[in-house]
């Protein structure tokens, strides 16, 4: 008997409707006629064992025990899913072979993993299990997946990769929360203060914004624009360019901060002839941009329809699972496979019955085009979000649905258009010894901007003017018959919304300390993961860390005070950053997991003597939390503690 363990019951469901047939519904399995079985997970059936299973004294808080670190990993059966997993663990016994058939990511992989190795399979049937890799819901696309079963153990450093993930989070999360929560307790602080390696780092990030714009002073800064006519009275206007004589006089933005040295510009120059320096003209094109990743859908969903990461991945996932509409949608890829091109015209003509918006948009597109988006070499265990094949009548979708599908479908059908054609024009002028600098910009051909909906094109245009610039060459006199100081202020940064909290955690390196491990991280992903950064945001949220003021972000009094107590290498991304790629790095084979775990586990015990020397910063605390956030039975805590690390 073959055993196909899924992930969760829609994709077990989906799954058997492609195997033979009759079939016999059981209690957490479909029976084929053949007599192979679809079981599945729901979601993890198995958690990381709380401290109190390895030593029974560790269920009392004391900073005496810490820091705790197993000497042999334990891990428990959930109690929600205890009857599931009774389920799945009888099958494998009674199977002749496996298949894990989990989400193509590290948690689908080790998910399904764990559950064969807890159920105490010997070692030939664990080496003799296949891993089914199903990208989308599509009957087609899972019997093209059973067709092309490989074996588990290929995914070996992925599962490995994931359990020391776990064990990481685990260890740093217990050990740090039960430590700062000791220590806020000490000064009356109600609750728990939760530590976790990605969630504090993206607390600091919203804290050092909100500190940046309360301590930011606006200053004045000054531009000066010239009237420049021609010989034969054509006027346009261009903009002075400071050199670098002026150097003291600017800000780190090159902004000149002295009213006196513009105005100085302007009297020099008003009713001088000048001459044109050089013509630069250039004819470009912008690409298409790539389908969406998980991330980047995310921040487009915020900016347009105000949705947060959490709604879009839910949102993601009724469509993927329940609808059938979208592929895997817990993707970091943004690339598709070549085969794939092959489904073009299925994929459009699904699209165009789904979403009545875009049927235009499918009836123009030039489907023998092939965008940079088709690219084995840039898939892995999945490829990017797109729709599949499959339609059906928008009136079946709620609107937030519509909305979420449309942006996917238009995004996939960019791939068929030409690209968007735009000529630059730049005249260089000198007038009394001082640089002009003209720029315009002309549209030659929309391309793939067709398909943006006007207000979105318009914003990425602005800056394409509509009065042309003259004709002029090099040589060419000119005069300056008019001149003006214009006065702005500086801006503070802009509170963090959830479109650009989104695009700081997958763009991390800007905000990380160390040059050599920002070079790093450029070329691998952000703070957390694709699955994991909505839930993250989410839990500051829920912890009362974080609170929204209309779209702002903004980081509470107590997620102020608590980054502030902490040592800065807690609370900046440089670590967890560092632990991202270590463990990309145990998926492609070019770190073990003891190289990654021992130093972890000798480093936890410097970071606990730090906090815990800082231990005056945490009077800050003292009077604020509630007393619904102290610990109260076991389920609630165990909630708690394993997902502080995330």
């Amino acid at each position: 008997m073959i055993l196909y363990i899924a992930e969760k019951p829609s994709v077990g469901r989906a799954v058997a409707a492609v195997l033979p047939k009759p079939q016999q519904k059981g209690d957490g399995f479909i029976k084929l006629a053949n007599g192979d079985v679809v079981t599945w997970c729901i979601g993890h059936l198995l958690e990381q064992a709380e401290p109190e299973a390895y030593d029974a004294q560790y269920k009392k808080w004391c900073k005496e025990h810490l820091p705790i670190i197993p000497t042999e990993w334990k891990q428990q059966v959930k109690r929600e899913t205890s009857k599931q997993f009774s389920v799945v663990k009888k099958l494998i016994k009674d199977a002749d072979m496996l298949v894990n058939m989990g989400d193509p990511d590290r948690v689908g992989q080790i998910l399904v993993d764990e559950v064969i190795n807890y159920a105490g399979v010997s070692k030939a049937k664990r080496e003799a299990t296949k891993r089914c890799l199903v990208n989308d819901m599509n009957p087609a696309a899972i019997k093209k997946a059973l067709n092309n079963l490989r074996p588990n153990t290929d995914f070996i450093p992925l599962a490995t990769s994931a359990l020391a993930r776990a064990r990481a989070d685990w260890l740093y999360g217990i050990n740090m929360t039960r430590l700062c929560t000791l220590l806020g307790q000490q000064v009356g602080y109600q609750g728990v203060l939760s530590i976790g390696r990605v969630q504090t780092p993206v607390l600091g990030l919203v804290v050092q914004r909100d500190q940046d714009i309360e301590k930011f002073v606006t200053k004045p800064f000054y531009d000066v624009f010239v009237t420049l006519e021609t010989a034969d009275k054509q006027q346009f206007q261009a903009k002075w360019q400071p050199s670098a004589a002026c150097e003291p006089y600017q800000d780190e933005a090159g902004r000149v901060l002295l009213k006196k040295l513009a105005d100085t510009v302007v009297q020099k120059v008003v009713g001088q002839t000048g001459q044109v320096k050089a013509v630069k003209r250039e004819q470009k094109k912008q690409y298409v941009p790539l389908p969406y990743s998980l991330s980047s859908l995310q921040i487009d969903a915020a900016k347009r329809f105000n949705l947060n990461a959490q709604k879009t991945l839910d949102i993601c996932q009724q469509l993927y699972e329940r609808h059938k509409l979208i592929t895997y949608p817990r993707s970091d890829c943004r690339h598709l496979p070549n085969g794939h091109y092959a489904e073009r015209n299925a994929v459009s003509s699904a699209i165009a019955k789904t979403a009545d918006g875009l049927a235009s948009a499918v009836a123009q597109a030039d489907l023998s085009l092939k965008s940079k988006a088709w690219n084995d070499s840039e898939v892995g265990a999945h490829h990017a979000i797109i729709p599949t094949s499959t339609s059906m009548a928008a009136s079946r979708l709620s609107r937030e649905e519509q909305q979420v599908y449309e942006l996917i479908a238009r995004q996939y059908l960019m791939q068929f258009y030409p690209p968007f054609q735009y000529s630059e024009h730049q005249i260089d002028s000198e007038v009394a010894g001082g640089l002009f600098i003209a720029k315009q910009k002309t549209v030659l051909a929309q391309g793939w901007k067709a398909l943006l909906p006007g207000d979105k094109n318009n914003e990425q245009d602005a800056d394409f003017a509509p009065n042309p610039l003259p004709d002029v060459k090099q040589g060419d006199v000119l005069s300056c018959i008019d001149g003006k100081l214009d006065e702005k202020q500086t801006s503070p940064p802009k509170h963090f919304t959830d479109a650009s909290l989104l695009a700081a955690m997958t763009g991390i390196a800007r905000y990380v300390t160390d040059p050599q491990l920002k070079k790093v991280l450029r070329e691998t992903d952000g703070l957390g993961t694709e699955a994991t950064r909505a839930g993250i945001i989410e839990l500051l949220f829920k912890r009362q860390f974080l609170s929204k003021q209309g779209k702002d972000i903004r980081a509470t009094e107590i997620g102020k005070k608590l980054i502030n107590s902490l040592p800065q290498r807690m609370v900046v991304p440089d670590m967890t950053a560092n632990w991202e790629a270590q463990l990309e790095a145990i998926c492609e084979k070019r770190l073990r997991y003891n190289d990654f775990m021992l130093p972890l586990q000798s480093g936890l015990t410097t970071l606990l003597t730090e906090v815990e020397q800082q231990q005056r910063s945490f009077n800050a605390l003292k009077g604020l939390g509630q007393n619904r956030f102290q610990r109260r039975k076991p389920k609630a805590r165990r909630v708690k503690t394993q997902t502080a690390a995330k």
